[in-house]
Formats: structure tokens, C-alpha cells, sequence
């Protein structure tokens, strides 16, 4: 076991690039069976995780301690899990009754299991389910309670600060290492002012987390950099009078919540879809179409609906999403829309999880005319309007899916339109389906630099993000990593900016 008591189940996610959160599960029992004669049941919980298909396996340091004739056991050793937003991490806490010495748990009574995402777990912050037994009845009045996430933070931090030279980034200072310390505050220090910046004070200077996790106590420490991702307030002192032996006086770092404060605090992630229903897509009953189900239930809307869908809808506490066509022709006016919901229900164009979606989308299909033009700026219009009436909620983000197969035909109302939004709680992913030439929307992500509207405008930030399909081959898990991403970091960004706190702040710890 690892340090402190914990046990580290920092499973890797295969195909993430970005540095995980950890964060650690609590978990404790109730009303367990009790399996032996003599005495109470032995408990111990052991944690498992599946990343794709059904293959389970026990994650390194998976288990918690035994507690001795306990049916109502709280473990004291806890879960360390690495957070990917964008994917969906199923995992499995199996609770048996241990009765020998070996490490093999086949042997031991079982009692009970519950299967969770580690998103649920997430948005809930805390889960209280009924243990099942294998074949899915009820394990008795057994329950099981997963506390979470309290974030790990690493242990012994330090600071490094880099200046820019011309051929990249160079350490100018480290401070010491500050041991087993949630809070720390390193010795002031002296840096000549050449030595940080060259002597020029409007040079940018970087400054980088260094921090080390001793993960066990057979091991070396690990080291992880990381660069702050939150503003810096740097007060710098100039005394003329010496030159260049200035003193650099690092203030209070700008405290910052996190995606998981948010999520954690009550703030909702409300997900719309946009579908192209334009002509270019082909007729539907075509095997050629893009809208052509093939006989095993898919194209290539559906799997990215399920996709991006299966990770989002456990921030939603509603589980309801709004889904809207745009260029069809549809009944009974036969007028082309650019932003009717799905189910032909203006008053309420809810679908029930992603099944009801996929159902809606089905039903859909036979009752439109694929028509045109390829018009976005109604829809993100449409969504800016609920987002811009949430802005003072803080309780509330908006994303729009737009899956679409080709070239928009209304960009300058659509840059026009990304710009008013990216001063709202909301971002935009577009899903390029097809082989169509997709620069339009490249140069509607913007990565390089903020879109400008035809008045020449800036965006606030960047708010869109295009991930085209068949880059992915059908790897739906591939897919819904790179398509969200971006959305965590957009969502926090975009909440501390505005100054916006967490709705539950009271259950929220202290922004980092």
C-alpha cells in the first residue's frame, strides 16, 4: 500500500494525452450479509475498471484493508483514480468476505458489487447504491457508499521559473522543495533581473509546478511537471537604483476552481445536438448516404451521437437532451428549417438519455426532405439565448453538437454568431461526417488565434472545437476523447473569469 494509507488504483487511460486529475474514493458499507457462523463477515472491497468492452481488471493497489467481524465496515484506505473527463471510465467495486490468507478472491465469499462510472461518481459527489449480487439480484439490505472526489494533491511541490531566450525556454531558479505540505510557502529568494528576464521587464516569464508523489515506498519518487494553467499575479519591484540586481517578489498566486469544483458544486453541463439533414448528405434509403442506417444500426451521425453522448450524460442531472435538425424541408408547412427539434415537439424537444436521441433520430429520418442550405447561425443562435439567461447562474454551461457534412454556407452570420457566444456559459463542438472538404470549419476553431467577426470583432475565447469523423475509423472511444477534450478547461476558464463561484461553494474546497 502506499503512503498515508491510500490505495493508489491509478489506472492509465489509454490514448489520453492530457495529464489526469487524480482523485481519491472513500468508500464504506452497510448492512452487509454476514456470511460466517461464528462471527461477522470480514470485509474488504476490491476495485475494478473497464475502458472498453467488457473485459474487467483490478487496477495496481485495487483493494482496501480487511476489517475484522464488520457489517457496517467505513475503509480507511482509499481509492486514487486518474480523471479523464472525456472518457467514459467504468469501474466496479466488488465487496467480498475474506476467509483465508491467500491473494486470490474467487476462494471468498461474495457480497455484492456495484458498477459505476467514474463521471457519476463525479457529478453526485457522493453515491449511495444497493449492492447486487451476480446475477443482479439485491445482496440482501446491503449498501455501499462512494465518497468522492477529494483531490490528491502531490505532496512535495516546488517552483521553477524559466525565462525566454531565443532558443526556447530556459530555468533561471528553483526554489526548494517544500515536504508533505498542502500549503506551501517557499522561502523568499533573490534572482537578478537579467538572470529571470534578460533585463526586460515586459518579457513573458514562465512559471512551472514541479511536483513529486512518493507512490510507494519501494519505488522512486515521481516527478511531474506541469506549467500553471492559472493567471499569475507577479509583483515586480523595480529599485532603480540597482540596476539589475532588482528583486522579483512572487504575490499570492490568483486562486482558481477547477472543471471538478464546478461539476462537484452543482454546475449542470446542458448537451444540445444539431443534425444536418441538407441534400449533400444523399437520400437516406441510399447505402451511399450519410444518413443510410446500415443493418446493424449505424452511420456515422449515430456513433458519434453515442459517442460524445455516453460521457456528457453523467453531468446532467436530468439525463434530457435537446435535439434539433437544420436544412430539411419538414411537414406539414414543407418549409425548410434550420433548427427543428427532432421530434416535432417545438413545446418540449427533450429526448430521454441517448437512446431516446438515437429513437428520435430513427423516427425522424422518413418524415423530412434533405433540402439546404447549410446554415449554422440559427442554431448556435437558438442556444446563446438560453446561455446568455444562465449567465448569472453560474449553475449552468451549454455545449452544441453540430453534426453536419459540409461546407457552411452562412459564415459570416455564423462567425458573428460564435463571437456574441464566447462571451457566454457555452462552447461549440462540430463533427465533420463524410469526405467533404471541412477548411470552413478548421478556420472556425481557431486554435492559432480568436476568430473575428466581419466587423472585425475578436472572440472572448475559444469556444469551437471541429474533430472530423473519419479520422477516428469508428473509434467512438478515440473520438470522444478528442472531441471533449478542450470542454473542462473551457468550462472553468470560462466560470473563473467571469468571477463565478461554484453554486454549492460550501461543499467545495478551497480553489487551487
Amino acid at each position: 500500500t502506499s503512503p498515508g494509507g491510500m490505495a493508489s488504483a491509478a489506472a492509465s487511460a489509454p490514448g489520453a494525452t492530457h495529464l489526469a486529475t487524480k482523485v481519491e474514493l472513500t468508500i464504506w458499507c452497510e448492512n452487509l450479509m454476514d456470511m460466517d457462523v461464528f462471527s461477522k463477515s470480514d470485509p474488504l472491497c476490491a476495485l475494478y475498471i473497464s475502458t472498453s468492452g467488457s473485459h474487467w481488471y483490478e487496477v495496481c493497489f485495487g483493494r482496501t484493508e480487511m476489517i475484522l467481524n464488520c457489517l457496517n465496515p467505513k475503509f480507511a484506505r482509499r481509492f486514487v483514480i486518474d480523471y479523464y473527463f472525456e472518457m467514459v471510465q467504468k469501474l466496479k467495486f466488488c465487496v467480498y468476505d475474506i476467509d483465508n490468507s491467500t491473494y486470490d478472491l474467487s476462494d471468498d465469499d461474495f457480497l455484492g458489487e456495484l458498477e459505476c462510472t467514474l463521471g457519476q461518481i463525479v457529478s453526485n459527489r457522493q453515491m449511495t447504491r444497493q449492492l447486487l449480487l451476480k446475477d443482479r439480484r439485491p445482496a440482501g439490505h446491503g449498501t455501499i457508499t462512494v465518497r468522492g472526489p477529494s483531490f490528491l494533491w502531490w505532496s512535495d511541490p516546488f517552483l521553477e521559473f524559466y525565462k525566454q531566450t531565443e532558443t526556447g525556454w530556459q530555468l533561471a531558479h528553483r526554489t526548494e522543495v517544500v515536504h508533505n505540505n498542502l500549503n506551501p510557502v517557499w522561502r523568499p529568494f533573490r534572482v537578478s533581473l537579467r538572470a529571470l528576464c534578460g533585463g526586460d521587464v515586459e518579457k513573458l516569464i514562465k512559471v512551472v509546478f514541479s511536483l513529486t508523489f512518493d507512490h510507494d515506498s519501494k519505488s522512486k519518487n515521481l516527478y511531474i511537471k506541469k506549467n500553471v494553467n492559472f493567471n499569475l499575479s507577479l509583483c515586480i519591484e523595480l529599485a532603480k537604483r540597482y540596476a539589475n540586481k532588482c528583486m522579483l517578489a512572487l504575490s499570492a498566486l490568483k486562486k482558481e476552481y477547477s472543471f471538478l469544483d464546478y461539476v462537484m458544486g452543482g454546475c449542470q453541463i446542458n448537451f444540445t445536438i444539431a443534425i444536418d439533414f441538407t441534400g449533400s448528405n444523399g437520400d437516406p434509403m441510399s447505402p451511399q448516404s450519410l444518413h443510410y442506417i446500415s443493418p446493424d444500426g449505424y452511420n456515422e451521425y449515430l456513433q458519434a451521437i453515442w459517442a460524445v453522448g455516453n460521457v456528457v450524460i453523467d453531468y446532467n442531472s436530468t439525463k434530457m437532451f435537446p435535439v434539433f435538425g437544420f436544412g430539411a424541408e419538414i411537414p406539414p408547412s414543407w418549409q425548410v428549417s434550420h433548427e427543428f427539434p427532432i421530434n416535432f415537439n417545438p413545446a418540449n424537444p427533450f429526448c430521454a438519455g441517448i437512446e431516446g436521441v438515437v429513437q428520435a433520430y430513427r423516427q425522424c429520418l422518413p418524415q423530412v426532405k434533405l433540402w439546404g442550405p447549410t446554415n449554422f447561425s440559427p442554431i448556435i443562435n437558438h442556444v446563446a439565448c438560453f446561455a446568455r439567461q444562465a449567465l448569472q447562474q453560474n449553475a449552468q454551461y451549454f455545449v452544441l453538437l453540430i453534426l453536419t457534412d459540409g461546407v457552411i454556407t452562412d459564415m459570416d452570420q455564423t462567425r458573428a454568431a460564435i463571437v456574441a457566444a464566447s462571451r457566454l456559459p457555452m462552447s461549440i463542438i462540430i463533427v465533420g461526417v463524410g469526405g467533404a472538404d471541412f477548411g470552413a470549419m478548421e478556420f472556425l476553431d481557431s486554435d492559432d488565434k480568436l476568430l473575428l467577426s466581419p466587423t472585425g470583432e475578436a472572440a472572448a475565447r475559444d469556444i469551437v472545437q471541429f474533430v472530423p469523423f473519419r479520422h477516428f475509423h469508428g473509434n467512438s472511444l478515440a473520438l470522444a476523447q478528442s472531441v471533449l477534450a478542450e470542454l473542462p478547461d473551457q468550462v472553468s476558464s470560462f466560470f473563473n473569469a467571469y468571477k463565478l463561484k461554484p453554486p454549492n461553494v460550501l461543499g467545495v474546497p478551497e480553489p487551487s
